[in-house]
């Protein structure tokens, strides 16, 4: 039976990982169902993927409706009203923190390792952002070297979506292939859309399996990591403070507005 809620999801993942610094894998721990999605992602690949296909071909529809249909939004939002939306993606981050820390009963179940480990993971996402890439025109054309270069970033990139944290966008920018994907989006380049896409797939596959083992088998270490991962990238999701005061006024409201946002949606935690 599909479930055809997960639509909405979708569109609430794939418009995140259309933002680098924002991660699809933490839109889903807002909503609940981050260690599912893991579960459904890596049991797709099994022989029982015929009993996910009702949970992942609605999220699939979601995830791609939003890269087609918004890319070119976000790609404007970007350019035209950067502080404002950095700020709403600020408010999300931070309102998962307690949603978070409450799954994880830290408070019970951290000892002084797993706040160690915290801080580390906190300390690795924040200093990607300190990581400025130089401006890169996107591939036009397709060669054999650019094909290859636009797969395995594809794969890379994906790996990063699929954890809280980190931004598969951000890791798509860090290696220059982030204008490419929001060209190819945005221009409909099949031939490019198919490339990176097979890259995150095979992504996918791979890091779904290796998480969904960690998940089970270390819960306390995937926890503290993961808000680590969620602490650490606000400094990079950060734009910095700029502008008019209306400006600035504005940037503050959206902050609150995600903010209100997350702790509605955790409370959900839908099944």
């Amino acid at each position: 039976m599909f479930e055809w809620k997960n639509i909405f999801r979708g569109v609430l993942i794939g418009t995140s990982d259309l933002i680098p610094g924002v991660s699809g894998g933490t839109i889903a721990v807002i909503l609940g169902f981050y260690e599912r999605l893991i579960a459904a992602i890596s049991g797709f690949f099994s022989r029982e993927w015929k009993k996910h296909l009702g949970f992942l071909i609605p999220l699939g529809i979601g995830v791609g409706a939003a890269l087609l249909l918004l890319s070119k939004v976000m790609k404007w939002l970007l350019a035209e009203h950067p502080q404002p939306t950095f700020f709403f993606f600020l408010g999300l981050i931070l309102g998962i923190i307690p949603f978070l820390w409450k799954e994880a009963d830290g408070s019970r179940n951290f000892k002084p390792i797993h706040y160690v480990l915290l801080l580390i993971a906190a300390a690795a996402v924040a200093c990607t952002g300190f990581f400025k890439p130089e401006d890169q025109s996107p591939v036009i054309e397709l060669s054999l070297s650019s094909g290859v270069f636009l797969f395995f970033a594809g794969w890379l990139g994906s790996m990063a979506m699929i954890l809280p944290g980190i931004s598969g966008s951000f890791v798509l920018l860090l290696l220059g292939a982030y204008p490419t994907a929001i060209h190819a989006l945005s221009s409909l380049d099949i031939p490019l859309i198919a490339v990176i896409g097979s890259g995150v797939i095979v992504g996918f596959i791979v890091s779904s399996k290796f998480i969904r083992y960690l998940l089970s088998s270390f819960p306390a270490i995937m926890y503290a990591i993961i808000i680590g991962m969620v602490v650490g990238s606000l400094a990079v999701v950060y734009p910095g403070l700029q502008g008019s005061w209306v400006s600035l006024i504005i940037s503050l409201l959206t902050m609150v507005v995600g903010f209100i946002a997350a702790l509605y949606l955790g409370k959900q935690q839908p099944q």
